[in-house]
């Protein structure tokens, strides 16, 4: 069989994941969007193209490789994942956000609050985001931002280039922003960088990028504050606790007693850094909520 992992390199995925253990495409089932059409018909073109036997399941969202399914493996498919469906919405899961997530329930402990500013776009011909968050913030402000090149760590941010219309030029493969600006060192040489972030940040990317003789400038376009609730619920025991940033990891125990039965699912190696040394988290194996919630739901 061709190398499949080359293939699905090459193919840089935003909506789909490969499960190497189920030989299996994976949708992001909170997206239905034409972005998930078109990155659908791409996996299987190139699979096709290659001459590796799939089949589909679940109205698109699986695409498995080697291997055709009977009427009775698909029948049997749909009633097993109605009960995962039932057994995982029952479990207490927990977003410190307001994103709505299958199988999570939401605490917003921040708010994003957007700034206006003035930005000359002709002046750079490359963006870089490590959040979702900037990329709406810039598309707020000026619009074509879209036809300028985009590179950006973790998936999240890389839905919203692409919902937004952006130019993805980039996603990191790695999960951790010092691993991203190591990354992004061989593919900015001789740009003209622009950073948009927002009031906190774990490591200066764009002094690193000059750092490289890369010319690197950097923009504040949002702000992330804490938000305390109006009624502070208790939460359950054996309650799985999604930290996506380190600002979540200050909120949460701003807010919250940690209970010894709680676990805590990091969403990569940097907000890993944050937690008391009390606590120990369970690292996500990719930088997504969905990859979080996946990990919460098997502990």
């Amino acid at each position: 069989m061709k190398d499949i992992k080359k293939i699905i390199t090459s193919l840089n995925l935003v909506y789909f994941d490969y499960d190497y253990e189920k030989n299996l495409f994976i949708n992001d089932v909170d997206y239905t969007n034409e972005n998930v059409k078109k990155e659908f018909f791409k996996i299987t073109y190139i699979l096709s193209k290659n001459n590796i036997l799939f089949d589909v399941l679940e109205k698109n969202t699986l695409i498995a490789i080697n291997k055709r399914f009977t009427f009775f493996d698909k029948i049997l498919k749909k009633v097993q994942n109605r009960i995962d469906n039932y057994n995982n919405s029952k479990a207490n899961i927990y977003l410190l956000n307001n994103q709505k997530k299958r199988w999570a329930k939401n605490i917003p402990l921040f708010k994003i609050d957007y700034l206006k500013k003035e930005i000359d776009l002709t002046k750079y011909d490359s963006l870089v985001f490590t959040s979702q968050n900037a990329v709406t913030a810039i598309d707020n402000i000026n619009e074509s931002w879209r036809e300028v090149p985009s590179y950006v760590i973790g998936k999240e941010s890389a839905k919203k280039v692409k919902e937004l219309g952006g130019n993805l030029k980039l996603i990191a493969q790695k999960s951790n922003n010092y691993d991203f600006t190591n990354e992004l060192v061989s593919k900015l040489t001789n740009k003209k960088v622009l950073y948009i972030r927002g009031n906190k940040v774990t490591s200066n990317i764009c002094t690193e990028l000059i750092e490289s003789n890369i010319s690197c400038e950097e923009i504040i376009l949002y702000e992330n504050n804490y938000v305390e609730p109006l009624t502070k619920e208790t939460l359950p025991k054996n309650s799985k606790i999604i930290f996506s940033s380190p600002s979540t990891v200050e909120y949460f125990f701003k807010t919250f007693n940690w209970d010894y039965s709680f676990k805590a699912i990091s969403i990569g190696k940097t907000t890993l850094k944050y937690f008391p040394s009390n606590i120990k988290p369970v690292l996500s194996e990719k930088t997504s909520l969905n990859a979080c919630i996946k990990k919460a739901i098997m502990l």
